[in-house]
């Protein structure tokens, strides 16, 4: 070998060493993220609740975050929910479902894509759900509506609110009927939930889609979005494609679906703990405003008999 094929061949190793592609894990594993100006470290994002400072994308964050954010850090009761039969249906694509299952418990340290816990807002004794998107893109599959009606009858049993924070991009097809069959366990959930008089409230944050959308999650009494966050049933290509027509601009994000009245408010993060709190003081008649209004009617009524 000459001088000049080893110039050669030692160039080719250095493109290919530059543009070799990190790999997924790689990546999870780095210190780095990036967002509309490039790379940013992860605890600069963390800091300001994994919130970008520059374009303010609220990025996918885990339960476990999503309650220190709520709740205050680990100040909330994690339950352990029951897991129904792994891979019912014996399920192969590419690789087991089974294989699957293993595979995303070791990498979220979740037994499945919900987690169900207690806390307190403003006083306030909450029970809460919320999905983590790395496991297996939060589908709905039959431990996940074991995990919401565990959730629920906690939150029946004890008197307290249900506040349920969804993603997802819809039913685990692994599970197939049995998956689908959650849209409805979950909906009579909530229905009893309500028989009981005990408020629902949603938080949706990106992405919330399929069968997810059209059952629990827009099932609240009242609908919170997170800024930005796509909402959707079916994909916008697939509905452009459809209808054979332009959609509007922003299409499936909260903002326009705000507009189109499915959701009632838009709030960032840093917002979300203050105003479920007060949404729930609200809807439980603890706000002090609505109890010193309350008084001043009955007091009002009470002179007027006497006038009477």
């Amino acid at each position: 070998m000459n001088w000049i094929t080893k110039i050669i061949k030692a160039g080719e190793k250095i493109k290919s060493a530059i543009h070799k592609r990190a790999s997924k894990e790689d990546i999870a594993n780095s210190d780095w993220t990036s967002c509309c100006k490039g790379p940013i470290l992860k605890k600069d994002l963390e800091e300001n609740l994994w919130v970008c400072p520059d374009c303010n994308k609220h990025h996918r964050i885990k339960p476990k975050q999503r309650f220190d954010i709520l709740f205050g850090k680990d100040n909330y009761k994690i339950f352990q929910t029951p897991i129904p039969k792994d891979d019912p249906l014996n399920w192969t694509d590419s690789k087991s479902y089974k294989d699957r299952l293993k595979s995303v418990r070791k990498k979220t340290g979740m037994d499945c894509g919900m987690m169900v816990v207690s806390g307190v807002i403003n006083d306030i004794k909450i029970t809460a759900v919320a999905s983590d998107f790395d496991f297996l893109g939060a589908s709905m599959a039959a431990a996940e509506g074991e995990a919401f009606l565990y959730g629920i009858q906690h939150a029946i049993e004890n008197k307290t609110p249900f506040l349920c924070v969804s993603a997802g991009g819809g039913m685990r097809m692994m599970e197939s009927l049995i998956s689908l069959s959650q849209m409805t366990r979950t909906t009579l959930a909530i229905n009893e939930l309500k028989n009981n008089y005990l408020p629902y409230l949603v938080c949706i944050t990106d992405p919330t889609a399929g069968g997810i959308t059209a059952s629990y999650a827009m099932l609240g009494d009242i609908h919170i979005a997170e800024p930005e966050a796509l909402i959707a049933f079916a994909g916008a290509r697939v509905i452009q494609g459809t209808v054979k027509e332009e959609l509007p601009e922003g299409f499936q994000k909260s903002e326009y679906v705000e507009k189109t009245g499915f959701i009632d408010l838009i709030v960032e993060r840093k917002d979300l703990a203050e105003k479920i709190g007060t949404l729930l003081s609200i809807l439980l008649k603890k706000n002090s405003v609505i109890s010193t209004e309350q008084d001043e009617t009955t007091e009002n009524t009470q002179s007027l008999s006497k006038i009477a």
